[in-house]
């Protein structure tokens, strides 16, 4: 490959980067929005990667690439160029890329823009400093602070020094975790996959791997799924022979595990290309649940069922380790929303619930309102009873003070974190 090939190619790699920034940053799109639009379809599979890659670890350090830049300028520049010179920061002092290639590309970039030729200047400028100062100063700058419509609600929930450990989380970002289809062979697949045996028998793997070459991948021994996430199914404790509904199913990872437990299983979503994903696990694994494509809401009645798993909507703030994007895409608008329509989805399932029946409610998220609360208050509506479940590497410290699991970022801090969640199993009355 000759070096103006190289060259060209590093160029559009960082131009689609920028273009996923602007989307995130500027147009509040989710990345997975905009890779499912088609944004980089044109680009070479190895630039694809390059392109999201990059534009993934400046999103993820943005507010730190942010204070770098702010060194050597008078004041912030138009958003435009802003979000080349914090790729270009990312890319010095996170990436180590050569600066000569780095401080070249930026200054294309700002020219393609449309910027005027002084911003074309400034990156050089500056960029020609942070390479030089930059790495050095980087270590020393904390991480990314939540946005300000979320930080306060997080450390209200928990306290100051827990939502800096949750920054420091969400800096690391998430390793690789893993459910098995049979846990009694826990102990062989750590040992065949190089993972670790987490407490809870989930397992993870913290290095860079091709999944699908994995060993186990092909047969359906086990499927993608954060350790926190597995902990709801596990909840429910469902039993062979009982019937079980997954209220809100896609991408099926918890679906799976409760059809590994010989449960009679139905997976119900609203989203058609979603639970394509579910029918695909499926059918890798080898396992079996009844799908049903439909509104949560409008679920049918004509079956009861002995336990009900809600997986709600939610702000997913639970999940910005290995989304660092929501913080930007989302500005917590919509909070009220999500709120009401969770607890109209919880009245659903209760309703879906034969006396005496369990639910396991639970949602992805750091708010104090999309999970004690709507557990509070659905307890209140409805009678219910919290389920004291027997969980295995449950640490007294996740128990939430109102009832269930509160999960957070920051624990398991040395094992590579998990996502926040609020959990909890409740009984319906006789």
């Amino acid at each position: 490959m000759t070096q103006d090939h190289t060259q060209s190619s590093g160029l559009h790699a960082r131009r689609a980067a920028v273009q996923l920034l602007r989307g995130v940053l500027e147009e509040k799109e989710q990345l997975s929005v905009l890779l499912g639009s088609g944004v980089l379809d044109r680009l070479e599979p190895a630039d694809r990667a390059r392109a999201q890659r990059l534009a993934t670890t400046t999103l993820r350090e943005l507010g730190r690439a942010d204070v770098v830049i702010s060194q050597f300028v008078e004041k912030m520049p138009p958003e435009v160029a802003l979000n080349i010179l914090r790729l270009a920061v990312v890319e010095l002092c996170v990436e180590g890329e050569a600066p000569h290639g780095v401080v070249d590309s930026a200054v294309n970039l700002m020219k393609r823009s449309g910027r005027s030729p002084r911003m074309a200047g400034l990156a050089n400028a500056v960029l020609r400093k942070v390479a030089t100062e930059g790495p050095q100063m980087w270590p020393d700058i904390p991480p990314s602070r939540m946005p300000k419509w979320l930080r306060p609600r997080v450390v209200h929930l928990f306290d100051e020094s827990t939502a800096q450990a949750i920054e420091t989380a969400h800096l690391a970002g998430a390793p690789l975790d893993i459910t098995l289809r049979d846990e009694d062979k826990a102990e062989h697949w750590a040992e065949q996959l190089g993972a670790e045996l987490l407490p809870t028998r989930s397992l993870r793997i913290d290095r860079s791997v091709q999944v699908t070459e994995l060993p186990g991948f092909a047969e359906g021994a086990w499927w993608i799924q954060d350790a926190a996430a597995a902990i709801a199914a596990r909840m429910l404790n469902a039993q062979k022979g009982e019937v079980v509904l997954d209220m809100c199913a896609a991408p099926g990872g918890k679906t799976m595990q409760l059809a590994a437990t010989g449960a009679d299983v139905t997976a119900l979503d609203i989203s058609p290309e979603r639970m394509a994903w579910v029918e695909e696990n499926l059918q890798r694994t080898g396992l079996t649940a009844k799908l049903v494509i439909e509104d949560a809401l409008n679920a049918p009645d004509d079956v009861l069922y002995d336990a009900v798993l809600l997986d709600a909507p939610c702000s997913a703030t639970g999940t910005i380790r290995r989304h660092p994007d929501l913080p930007y895409a989302k500005d917590g608008t919509q909070l009220n929303e999500l709120f009401a329509l969770q607890a109209d989805m919880i009245d659903t399932a209760v309703s879906l619930l034969k006396p005496g029946g369990r639910l396991v409610f639970c949602t992805c998220s750091l708010l104090f309102d999309e999970g004690e609360r709507q557990a509070k208050t659905a307890m209140a509506r409805h009678g219910l009873t919290e389920i004291e479940p027997i969980l295995q590497g449950i640490e007294p410290e996740w128990r939430s003070r109102v009832g269930g699991l509160r999960l957070s970022p920051s624990y398991w801090a040395d094992r590579g974190g998990m996502d926040g969640f609020f959990m909890i199993a409740l009984r319906k009355p006789e």
